[in-house]
């Protein structure tokens, strides 16, 4: 997040030292295949997903799946 002329820092894999790239990753879930977009490393695959986006869009759709 950017505030007040802050510049953002790029996420860097720890592993790897590669910055991570946005990039259309499968994700699946109770037989579900997804694929949406989410920060990766270039070299080792492992992905990065965010507190906010765990914690509230991805726990949304789990629980809509899980009532199905």
């Amino acid at each position: 997040m950017k505030e007040n002329g802050e510049r953002e820092l790029p996420w860097i894999c720890d592993k790897c030292k590669k910055k991570l790239e946005p990039r259309k990753v499968k994700v699946s879930y109770l037989s579900g295949n997804f694929e949406v977009e989410l920060m990766q490393c270039p070299q080792c695959k492992a992905v990065f997903i965010a507190e906010e986006l765990a914690l509230g869009k991805m726990l949304e759709v789990e629980k809509g799946l899980e009532d199905k």
